[in-house]
């Protein structure tokens, strides 16, 4: 672990997240109240900077962005304790910096808390589809080319915003942070919690998932 990494992954959060939650005001803003125009341009500001960061910071960080993402790759024995620890301390701290950036930039409070209710089965199974699916995205892909990482992320999510009900929050760090905004892409302190934990459900299930299709077994002996 170096500091670099660590800065890397704040910094990385807090850009993600300022975009996802300033793309999100902007969208609410300029949609004239059609939400669907408004998801589409908060779906494509989060795919692109998402292949941004990842292609710039892979190298230096991993781009984890995500505890879910650290978690795994702490599972799979690619990321020490301590700095799995630091890692989502820097992604919790960056992007909550993140999403009051965006408030500065769209003049409105800085402190908010989100009153937008996302609960209920459908919205934990999603979240759980969610996170499943860009763990398994970012697991398969790393085995099968990994060069196409930045563009598959991209892609999953930007794809996951429209098939799950959750509009694809797929990351806990994300969840605190968009409870500190009461916008278009904020969810309510009450819900986080189920959120989180469908979230974490997802990325064990990706784990195993991973380990059954993508582990090489050796070939027997002739």
């Amino acid at each position: 672990m170096t500091g670099r990494a660590i800065l890397a992954e704040a910094l990385g959060s807090a850009m993600l997240f300022a975009t996802v939650i300033g793309s999100g005001m902007m969208a609410e803003r300029l949609s004239g109240g059609n939400i669907a125009v408004a998801l589409l341009g908060n779906t494509l500001a989060t795919g692109a900077i998402l292949f941004v960061l990842i292609t710039m910071l892979a190298p230096v960080s991993g781009a984890h962005l995500n505890p879910a993402v650290t978690l795994v790759m702490h599972l799979r024995g690619q990321t020490r304790t301590g700095t799995a620890i630091a890692y989502v301390t820097a992604q919790l701290v960056g992007g909550i910096l993140g999403v009051w950036l965006a408030h500065l930039m769209f003049d409105v409070p800085v402190f908010q808390l989100s009153t937008r209710i996302r609960s209920g089965g459908g919205q934990w199974t999603s979240e759980a589809v969610a996170t499943f699916g860009l763990l398994f995205t970012i697991l398969g892909t790393a085995k099968m080319r990994p060069a196409s990482i930045p563009a598959s992320v991209a892609l999953y999510i930007t794809a996951a915003y429209w098939f799950t009900a959750s509009t694809s929050f797929a990351n806990p760090a994300i969840t605190i942070a968009r409870s500190l905004s009461d916008s278009f892409a904020g969810i309510a302190t009450a819900c986080v919690p189920g959120f989180i934990a469908a979230q974490l459900a997802g990325a064990g299930a990706a784990h195993f998932a991973a380990n059954l299709l993508f582990t090489e077994t050796p070939k027997a002996s002739t």
